[in-house]
């Protein structure tokens, strides 16, 4: 069988459409099946209900209607809606979703009471604002398994006190149990991007730490500023004083040394005096 993620057959596909890759959408094709396939099987099994960000030309999406009971995908560039329409035509448990993800009302989804697995291949530019779409959603997330850059990965899973510790790594781990699945060397896609990717999943953690999103987003706002000052944008003096008190913080403070745990301490205190 000819996969779509092979040079020769992707680049069939977009000269017969008389497409190429959108810079715009961050578009670059995986051209190798094997490594489609791994993300694939790592991300779902025959029971999941599997939600894609992106399918492009369907690369990744083959995948997942092989190894999926039903796969919802979402995509924003009009122009690939007729390729999928072919290019995916011999699977019938895949459903082409027209539209920017980041503004899709997940009331509205057909896999709204589903438990569901999301994949993506995620361009740098967009992965915070989906991240943190999926995250404030009511969606009811097994697994979140995307392919973004190798710098960006880093940040997911990075350590306090670390330059790529920020709000994200902080909110993502109270959730998450955050892992480098495979890594993707740049020569594997078309057109060839500047750096190489690596693959990341998110499982759901069986007990996640209950996290005030909005004062981690605070404490993280400016990274020169101490903690004190970033949180007196949101905090009167009165309960910031309460807050370092409490948790014996010292005033010059900054959020990048404080751990997880500690932000989840500073969330029950502000959440008993707020």
């Amino acid at each position: 069988m000819s996969y779509i993620a092979s040079f020769n057959k992707t680049k069939a596909i977009l000269d017969e459409f008389g497409l190429s890759a959108q810079k715009k959408f961050g578009q670059n094709f995986l051209i190798d099946a094997n490594i489609v396939n791994k993300i694939a099987q790592y991300a779902c099994d025959l029971d999941t209900i599997s939600v894609e960000i992106g399918p492009g030309i369907g690369s990744l999406s083959e995948f997942l209607a092989l190894n999926s009971k039903k796969v919802y995908a979402h995509e924003i560039d009009q122009h690939l809606l007729p390729v999928l329409a072919k290019t995916l035509a011999a699977y019938d448990n895949i459903a082409i979703i027209e539209g920017d993800f980041l503004k899709v009302d997940f009331k509205k989804m057909p896999y709204f009471n589903d438990e569901i697995v999301v994949c993506a291949n995620l361009p740098y530019y967009i992965t915070t604002p989906i991240l943190f779409k999926l995250i404030d959603s009511k969606l009811r997330i097994k697994k979140i398994v995307i392919m973004v850059q190798k710098e960006v990965g880093g940040r997911f899973k990075a350590q306090v006190g670390t330059k790529d510790y920020n709000a994200l790594s902080v909110i993502l781990q109270s959730r998450f149990d955050i892992k480098e699945v495979v890594k993707v060397p740049r020569h594997l896609f078309y057109p060839a991007p500047k750096v190489d990717s690596a693959v990341i999943s998110f499982e759901k953690k069986e007990a996640p730490l209950v996290i005030d999103e909005e004062l981690v987003k605070c404490a993280f706002q400016k990274r020169r500023k101490t903690l004190y000052n970033n949180l007196k944008e949101k905090y009167t003096q009165a309960v910031i004083s309460h807050l370092f008190n409490s948790l014996d913080l010292k005033a010059d403070v900054r959020a990048e040394a404080l751990d997880v745990l500690t932000f989840c301490k500073m969330s029950e205190v502000i959440k008993d005096v707020i």
